[in-house]
């Protein structure tokens, strides 16, 4: 970071810090400090990227891999990377060693400049952050999209901003104390990442400290069905529903007139986006709200929304075949993302279920299954566990496959005229991928091979 002049701080000179993961948050906050003129060292129970090493080196932060060494109780405070847990072993060692232990949020709040907007939730988050940050992109602010989004939040530090949206993980809101933002939202609500969490209610508190830290003109956004369980307190917060009267304080859908409005004003017609399923109209409606709640020109805003691009491997159309559509959803990584994913777009699906699994109870899925799939197709490590839970629920329309091109065929021949054949996996790609994004590209490649090309595939509301 420099000063106007163009020479680096010095505001934690002498300071002495450790950083504790060399993930992507984790070398950005080593760079930002070292930036800010303190000695920093970085310590990694497991092996460091060739990127995270050329990029540490870069800038003269020393480090150590596959294990932690005493050298991390040598310092004046501890930055947690997101990732860790805190149950997590190194954790309990620092607090034994009396350290000072910091999380992301709380370091480079400081020296992040214009209004910040924090947008977390279970699902659909990424999606609202996007589309708000592209918004304000295109009205003209200078506006940065980072956080768990892909582009950490100490990259954006010391840079002048209007507006700073932030996708916020329950990670980084658990190890957050103090991180003021002048606006909040919670897409929604549902089990996830219990295993870092150790339990719902623990996951629930972690997203609940948003609302803490709104300034005392700042506005919250959050589903009016969630607002008991958040329990955010009485500040200027707006409830989303739908089909229920227009009233102050107050975000509504309304499925007959397809349109939304905050407090009685109209934020868009949902003909106004292409993004497919309700889920999404939420999503478009909370970035709207956010927008109208900032001051800026919603009219502006709307005639936007039809050239907005979302992130990829949600709810995303591939192609239409036969009169069959093919939807990737591989970002559909929990059973609440999966059960939007089947009750939010139209038609009877057929899904591609499975992957590496987060703990959670396949049971809940068979209401939605009985209600809105006509067949399912389950691969990977869960493929038995899923068949299980399906059996004992008396859902027997099912096949397995030993990978995606055998799950697309069966999936395609179950099908018919009208029919979605839906990648929606309620598990993670770990298993058999990198990453969800692999899994999305290797789903849609096959599809496209199938159709030999062939995309007559239309936008929906």
């Amino acid at each position: 970071m420099s000063d106007s002049d163009g020479k680096s701080t010095n505001k934690l000179a002498g300071r002495r810090i450790v950083v504790l993961g060399a993930g992507v948050s984790g070398v950005s906050l080593a760079r930002l400090a070292r930036r800010l003129g303190a000695d920093v060292f970085l310590s990694d129970a497991g092996a460091i990227s060739d990127a995270a090493r050329d990029a540490l080196l870069s800038a003269e932060v020393s480090f150590e891999s596959e294990g932690h060494t005493d050298r991390v109780f040598r310092c004046d405070e501890v930055l947690v990377g997101s990732g860790f847990p805190p149950a997590a072993a190194i954790v309990s060692r620092v607090r034994e060693n009396g350290l000072v232990l910091k999380g992301e949020l709380d370091f480079v709040r400081p020296y992040l400049r214009g209004k910040m907007i924090g947008i977390t939730g279970s699902n659909g988050k990424t999606t609202t952050t996007s589309l708000t940050g592209y918004l304000l992109q295109s009205l003209g602010y200078r506006a940065a999209v980072a956080g768990n989004i892909g582009n950490p939040l100490a990259d954006m530090a010391g840079v002048d901003y209007d507006f700073i949206v932030a996708e916020l993980s329950s990670f980084q809101l658990h190890w957050a104390n103090a991180c003021a933002l002048d606006g909040a939202v919670v897409t929604n609500l549902a089990p996830d990442h219990i295993d870092w969490h150790g339990s719902y209610e623990h996951y629930v508190r972690a997203k609940a400290k948003i609302f803490s830290f709104l300034r005392e003109d700042g506005f919250g956004i959050l589903q009016k069905r969630d607002i008991g369980t958040l329990d955010p307190g009485g500040r200027m917060l707006y409830g989303l529903s739908w089909d229920e009267p227009d009233a102050e304080l107050a975000v509504v859908l309304h499925r007959e007139e397809r349109s939304a409005r905050i407090s009685h004003r109209e934020l868009f017609r949902f003909s106004e986006t292409n993004l497919l399923g309700a889920h999404n109209m939420e999503n478009v409606a909370m970035a709207m709200a956010a927008i109208d709640l900032f001051g800026a020109d919603v009219a502006a805003a709307r005639a936007k929304l039809a050239d907005y691009v979302p992130p990829p491997h949600r709810c995303a159309l591939v192609a239409e075949w036969k009169g069959v559509r093919y939807v990737d959803d591989s970002k559909g990584t929990n059973i609440a993302a999966t059960v939007t994913a089947l009750s939010s777009i139209d038609g009877k699906k057929v899904i591609i279920l499975g992957g590496k699994g987060k703990g959670e109870d396949y049971a809940t899925l068979l209401e939605p299954l009985r209600a809105h799939a006509r067949w399912a197709v389950l691969i990977g490590e869960e493929s038995e566990k899923i068949a299980s839970s399906l059996d004992a629920g008396e859902f027997h329309n099912y096949s397995r496959a030993s990978g995606m091109e055998e799950a697309v065929r069966l999936a395609a021949d179950h099908a018919s005229a009208g029919d979605v054949v839906l990648l929606s996996p309620a598990c993670t790609s770990w298993d058999m991928y990198r990453n969800y994004g692999e899994r999305g590209d290797h789903f849609a490649g096959i599809v496209k091979k199938m159709t030999g090309g062939t995309c007559d595939a239309h936008d929906e509301d």
